[in-house]
């Protein structure tokens, strides 16, 4: 692999958890060198948070996932030895995130008009769960409570059911890629004209954003979206979208002509609904479109589907996808490994000129670079 775009820059990273992290990984990716700048006592809270008790070494699997390629370096942000270590870092660094609650880097004496005043240059990204100003600034910044808060949990599941949730932290996974956005815009901004920026985002506003449509549609009318009482794929399209059950599985079907999904499944009272039944009547159809796909395993059904150009698909399981060779062909896993613990994980989804961005350099033990990179500022 040739030079990366970001090689050269120098990121510090403050951040823990997800949000942040994961915003550096991706700025790591694309060939920056991050620091993670720890607190001595245990660092990053994230090495701890193992999800079903998985672990790589000491740290949580999680925090390998997200925290690969980059160093660690510890310093105590109580004394003033620790704060001469970090000036000395921001001096020779161009990036700085860090996804703290509103309040916390001033008190440690690194909010943003203290480091700029270090380092004009410097693009500081700030993450916050519900942004800098208001009532809920303070409230904690999690990825389930900013799903349920922004309406979100209610987009997903059939009608009658509770609010469901994502099954990923998407609030933390969006808005560290809207941060690297901002970073990169502050960037190309600061080239022409020499100048540092303040970036702010929280998780509250990413969610926001992510529901655009959604919560376009409510201010022009005022009326929630209703989710549809069987296979709800989007409050706000019609039939058949959704996902069904066959004899034999599961099937996603996407937006389609009515009268020609009633030819291919060959169902005479499906045929009497129109494209303009489609909203209208979207349970009824959904109903008699159930029923009849019920009765023939899913292998009969997509084939049909497929062939007459209608958007149907599996619905497959990750062992199921990882057979696959569409799968295969995207060469999406790539393995590390640190003190003999083997891993696999994905890798970055960019491809720069035709090439596979993968990494070889797992995520650092606590501090580890410490030494290193004191010797470096001759600190």
């Amino acid at each position: 692999m040739g030079i990366r775009p970001l090689e050269g820059l120098v990121v510090l990273d403050f951040s823990q958890y997800l949000s942040g992290p994961s915003a550096a990984l991706r700025l790591a990716d694309l060939g920056a060198r991050v620091i993670k700048v720890e607190r001595p006592q245990g660092g990053d809270a994230g090495r701890k948070l193992a999800i079903k008790n998985l672990w790589a070494g000491e740290d949580s699997l999680l925090f390998h996932t997200i925290n690969r390629n980059k160093e660690s370096v510890l310093a105590d942000f109580n004394t003033e030895e620790g704060i001469q270590f970090i000036r000395q870092l921001v001096e020779k660094a161009d990036v700085m995130i860090h996804n703290f609650r509103p309040g916390v880097m001033e008190k440690k004496g690194l909010g943003h008009e203290v480091v700029a005043d270090w380092n004009p240059r410097i693009i500081y990204a700030a993450i916050a769960g519900y942004g800098e100003k208001g009532p809920w600034k303070h409230k904690p910044g999690q990825d389930l409570l900013l799903q349920s808060m922004t309406g979100l949990a209610f987009t997903t599941g059939n009608f009658e059911q509770a609010p469901v949730p994502f099954g990923v932290a998407i609030g933390d996974i969006l808005c560290g890629a809207q941060l690297v956005q901002g970073i990169l815009a502050a960037l190309i901004r600061r080239q022409r004209t020499g100048k540092g920026a303040l970036i702010e985002i929280s998780l509250l506003e990413s969610l926001l954003d992510f529901q655009f449509e959604l919560l376009t549609t409510y201010y022009a009318n005022g009326q929630k979206p209703l989710r549809s009482h069987l296979g709800n794929g989007h409050p706000l399209l019609g039939a058949p979208y959704g996902v069904y059950k066959t004899a034999s599985g599961f099937m996603a079907l996407a937006m389609m002509d009515l009268g020609k999904l009633a030819t291919v499944v060959n169902s005479e009272e499906l045929s009497h609904y129109t494209s303009d039944d489609a909203f209208e009547k979207r349970d009824e159809i959904k109903s008699i479109l159930t029923t009849v796909l019920l009765k023939k395993p899913l292998e009969h059904w997509l084939p049909l589907l497929q062939e007459a150009n209608l958007w149907a698909m599996e619905v497959m399981d990750w062992r199921k996808m990882r057979s696959s060779e569409a799968y295969k062909a995207l060469e999406m896993e790539q393995a590390l490994e640190r003190n003999g613990n083997g891993m696999t994980m994905t890798r970055c989804p960019i491809r720069l000129n035709g090439e596979v961005l993968y990494t070889d350099k797992p995520a650092p033990m606590l501090g580890e670079h410490t030494l290193k990179i004191k010797q470096e500022l001759n600190f």
